[in-house]
């Protein structure tokens, strides 16, 4: 699918903007057929410099100096019809219109330079997103999945939020994770994050060894990368459920991360009970304890995990995001409806603009368990709306 549509939606954008160019030369023409029609006195021509001006909106910088010149033979025109070439008023208005048009292609060159960079910053970034954080399936196990991510850099797709699956013989592991900072920066340890979990969600039996295991990945990288004034500056908040096959006593442990939301149909949405450790990497003592919490996750429920990018994003009052108040009237829909509505109206309240990276998943349990998973760990951090 993906190499079909490579090919169709680059020709829809070159017949689009060849269409849109019939635009500055139709205004060229019913300007210049206006100023021939009108008086002597009456001077139409420097409206002529509209028409490559509108040009780079839509087309390169070889199509607005193909209608610059076009202006220009139209401005000439218009000179040997009133008064001929050589009269004062139009040497000016034709060399102000050259100077202007050129000044104009130039700025499309700079332009389409400009874009052409930011795509390849995109292209860089999907790139390192399918590299580090693999995609999440439409189904695992008892679970219908949906993800969405929403990067608070500007021309980013990935920064410090993640997320991960893991396929056990009976039960489902999920990971997601907030590296502190966001961004390019945080990339690194995010991959360290989603390395570690999927080295080791197979090797622990609980999910507090499994936390254990990630907190000491997470020291020793800020042990080697730590200078002395970022020491204790490096942390990152985790949350791990694991979804039995058949049962629906389901477990979670947070190292410091916002608890799930769970979504039952006719609108009822509860927050299961959660006794979160310091975040991962924070020093202590004697290291953290990671605690083991349960609830139960029935089929046709809808587990909700996010990230405080989500609920810390706010509006132009300064009003946080009210998630639990949002989501309620969305608790019958498919996961990836769900994504949906949450990406419209999260960017909605927020102006269009997060302050942070944001990271949601939509776990539906079916009653039916999907076979086509039964190893391996995925993980995503960039969206799918």
């Amino acid at each position: 699918m993906g190499s079909r549509w490579k090919g169709v939606i680059p020709r829809q954008s070159w017949q689009s903007s060849h269409a849109l160019l019939l635009l500055p030369i139709a205004l060229i023409v019913v300007i210049m057929v206006a100023d021939l029609r009108t008086p002597e006195d009456i001077h139409l021509g420097p409206a002529l410099v509209i028409a490559p001006a509108l040009t780079p909106s839509f087309a390169g910088p070889r199509s607005t100096a193909l209608v610059g010149a076009l202006a220009v033979a139209a401005q000439i025109v218009i000179a040997v019809f009133h008064g001929g070439l050589g009269t004062a008023n139009h040497v000016v208005q034709t060399v102000t219109l050259v100077l202007l048009s050129a000044i104009v292609v130039v700025y499309s060159a700079v332009r389409e330079r400009r874009r052409a960079q930011l795509a390849q910053v995109r292209t860089v970034a999907e790139a390192a997103q399918h590299v580090l954080m693999w995609p999440l399936p439409e189904y695992i196990g008892p679970l219908r999945i949906a993800s969405l991510y929403l990067a608070a850099e500007d021309e980013a797709q990935i920064g410090g939020d993640l997320y991960a699956a893991a396929r056990g013989d009976r039960a489902v592991r999920v990971l997601i994770g907030d590296v502190r900072g966001k961004g390019l920066s945080a990339i690194g340890e995010a991959a360290l994050l989603l390395g570690a979990f999927r080295e080791s969600s197979h090797r622990h039996v609980s999910l507090p060894e499994l936390a254990t295991s990630l907190e000491q990945s997470v020291q020793r990288y800020s042990a080697e990368l730590d200078t002395p004034e970022e020491a204790g500056e490096r942390f990152v908040t985790a949350l791990l459920v694991e979804i039995p096959d058949e049962d629906p006593l389901t477990r979670m442990t947070s190292a410091g991360h916002p608890p799930p939301l769970l979504l039952s149909p006719g609108h009822v949405v509860t927050v299961p009970s959660l006794h979160p450790s310091p975040p991962l990497g924070v020093p202590g003592p004697d290291g953290p304890e990671h605690t083991l919490d349960v609830f139960s996750f029935e089929p046709g429920d809808t587990l909700l995990l996010y990230t405080d990018g989500v609920v810390e994003a706010r509006d132009g009052q300064g009003r946080f995001y009210p998630l639990a108040e949002r989501v309620a009237q969305w608790t019958d829909a498919a996961p990836e409806s769900l994504m949906h509505h949450i990406r419209r109206d999260l960017l909605a309240h927020a102006g269009g603009r997060l302050g942070d990276d944001a990271a949601l998943i939509a776990l539906h349990r079916t009653a039916a368990v999907h076979r086509r998973h039964h190893h391996g760990v995925l993980g995503h951090g960039a969206g799918r709306p």
